[in-house]
């Protein structure tokens, strides 16, 4: 086994590749999260998390276990947020797609979807999109970048620990799509 594989991510900072993540549209957020009733704290349950996909591939095997230099890995995340039949319920969805190559061969592919079903009660309206897709995900991340590590530990590679991810960022980046979009029809 090779040295681990250096993580670059295109687009953010430090060389990383996030692919912008898919909010829920605020339409789609019921209404009923109103303002919290006086004397009701604000609260966040998460009631259940589970692994909707995964997928590793690693084509050039056994070749591809004795690479000599390190892979360049694109990493690609987005999330989804969907509200669920109880108007508090949320399905939030972490969607993770790592890729290396090595002089221009696949040396792995792994995608994930990772997801949790989180119970939001007496958050203002403003403040619920922003739950949804950044803390939800926040949440989740830490057990979606354990199995990821723990499929290229399997796959034969060094394990894949990915940095942690700025989920207030890639929020603010789609919203500032969304509304120069909005803008231009």
């Amino acid at each position: 086994m090779g040295k681990a594989p250096k993580s670059t991510k295109k687009g953010e900072g430090n060389g990383v590749s996030e692919a912008a993540a898919k909010a829920a549209p605020t339409s789609q957020l019921p209404p009923a999260a109103a303002a919290p009733a006086p004397g009701q704290q604000p609260s966040m349950k998460i009631l259940g998390q589970y692994l909707k996909d995964l997928s590793f591939e690693n084509p050039h095997a056994p070749q591809s276990i004795s690479l000599q230099g390190q892979p360049e890995i694109n990493i690609a995340v987005n999330v989804n947020a969907k509200p669920m039949s109880q108007a508090s319920d949320f399905e939030v969805e972490l969607h993770l797609d790592a890729k290396a190559r090595h002089q221009g061969k696949v040396v792995f592919a792994a995608e994930m979807l990772y997801a949790g079903v989180f119970r939001l009660e007496n958050i203002p309206q403003e403040a619920l999109h922003p739950i949804v897709l950044i803390e939800c995900p926040r949440m989740l991340f830490p057990f979606a970048r354990q199995i990821l590590a723990d499929a290229t530990r399997s796959g034969g590679f060094p394990p894949l620990m990915l940095d942690p991810i700025d989920f207030a960022s890639m929020y603010q980046r789609r919203m500032a799509e969304q509304q120069k979009t909005q803008a231009q029809v």
